[in-house]
């Protein structure tokens, strides 16, 4: 099935049985989020939404599996699709916007969710900002936007590319919601400045990019067109990654120009310190984690874990060929991911997506005076909630639970069975 855009995805889910409906009517504050958070870990349609014609669907990248099925990849390739696509990404095809609709500048025709009560107000947290720039082009990004009132919002802007556009002079920009998987993805992905992250969707899978207000945009189910007032508002609390609050920061205020929705348009709700979230975000770390470790030993797998808020820790497995690799793997990691705070490096026979088997490497493998580096005095995330909230200074670490050099490897093995058999042989057909 020939999937363009996040309306098509959703098919091929309802259609695989994959996609649940939810048809009673769920408020947009709270309610849907409780639903959202209830079934996470489901694809979902709220066909329903007090007050809304327009549909939200949620958790639809809240798996690895969810992830491959929109790049077209088996689960095993996204890290090496990922990593040739940022090494080698594909200008995006541009084409004729159709069937598309302009809505009246008012943010209150659609169904944004207020996710908590703590929250500083609704929030869009699944939106990525296309912004253009006359010398670096086209710049894709997650920015977590708040709604101040039916005409403005405030906006989450870090230290990167888009806030460097800003400095440069842009006064416009657009905002996509419910976008391709492989943009969804794409836009995460950190990379040079005059790198698109919309070829490197492309490069992932066949991307669109289509012309709306007078920007290019990756094909989506809404693109609503920005103009910064050169105001700043209070933004937050919202809850991130870690599942906890993040800070209220002074941001810059954004009013609404121009809305634009396709036929029969779908919503894309991301949950807050959720599995999609954390999918989203995560994984995308993972081919810049294994381009740097590969510089210096040859690498099986990594994965920035779910336990670690998808954000903090990382996994990495190695086939280890000098009694110090352990320790320049470390090093490499903390370059590849510089959000991260404690890494784990373990041998091949690991499977680093089996929690208790890296809890059995570090149980007999590692000692603490010889196999742990200590970072301190490192600025690490502003998610972190235990580091200096000024600074962000914290202490990385680094774990090599890695088979000892100067032992024999196979006293640190499990054996194999002594017999090869069937299981499924020895029991009884019930």
């Amino acid at each position: 099935m020939e999937i363009n855009t996040l309306r098509d995805f959703v098919n091929l889910l309802d259609k695989e049985g994959t996609l649940k409906h939810i048809t009673r009517e769920c408020d947009p504050v709270y309610e849907v989020s409780s639903v959202m958070k209830k079934l996470d870990g489901t694809p979902l349609i709220f066909e329903n939404v007090k007050g809304y014609d327009m549909p939200v669907v949620a958790n639809i990248c809240c798996t690895r599996e969810l992830v491959a099925k929109g790049m077209n990849v088996p689960k095993q390739e996204i890290i090496p699709v990922l990593t040739r696509a940022i090494d080698d990404p594909k200008p995006a095809e541009k084409r004729t916007a159709q069937g598309y609709k302009e809505l009246a500048p008012d943010l209150s025709q659609l169904p944004i969710l207020t996710y908590y009560p703590f929250d500083g107000g609704p929030y869009v947290a699944s939106g990525i900002v296309a912004a253009n720039d006359p010398e670096h082009g086209l710049n894709l990004s997650y920015q977590r936007t708040m709604i101040m009132d039916n005409e403005k919002v405030v906006q989450r802007i870090l230290q990167r590319h888009f806030d460097k556009y800003i400095e440069r002079g842009l006064k416009e920009f657009a905002f996509c919601i419910g976008t391709t998987i492989p943009v969804l993805v794409g836009a995460a992905i950190s990379t040079d400045i005059d790198i698109s992250e919309a070829d490197i969707a492309n490069a992932i899978r066949e991307t669109h990019l289509v012309e709306l207000g007078g920007h290019i945009v990756p094909e989506s189910e809404v693109v609503i067109i920005f103009e910064l007032t050169g105001e700043m508002a209070s933004e937050g609390p919202f809850l991130d990654l870690t599942e906890t609050p993040d800070i209220v920061r002074q941001q810059r205020v954004s009013r609404v120009k121009k809305i634009f929705v396709r036929e029969n348009a779908l919503f894309h709700a991301l949950l807050p310190g959720g599995l999609e979230h954390k999918v989203l975000m995560g994984m995308p770390r993972e081919p810049t984690i294994w381009q740097k470790v590969s510089e210096v030993c040859k690498i099986k797998d990594v994965l920035v874990t779910p336990g670690g808020t998808s954000w903090l820790h990382g996994a990495i497995s190695i086939y280890k060929q000098q009694p110090d690799d352990g320790r320049k793997v470390i090093e490499a990691a903390f370059q590849g991911h510089k959000s991260m705070k404690h890494v784990f490096v373990v041998d091949d026979d690991i499977d680093i997506h089996d929690p208790a088997q890296l809890e059995w490497a570090m149980a007999t493998r590692f000692q603490a005076d010889k196999d742990l580096i200590m970072k301190p005095r490192e600025k690490g995330s502003s998610l972190d909630p235990s580091a200096d909230p000024e600074t962000r200074i914290t202490c990385k670490t680094g774990f090599d639970m890695t088979i000892p050099g100067e032992k024999d490897p196979n006293d640190f093995l499990k054996p194999p069975l002594p017999v090869d058999i069937r299981s499924e042989d020895y029991l009884d057909n019930c």
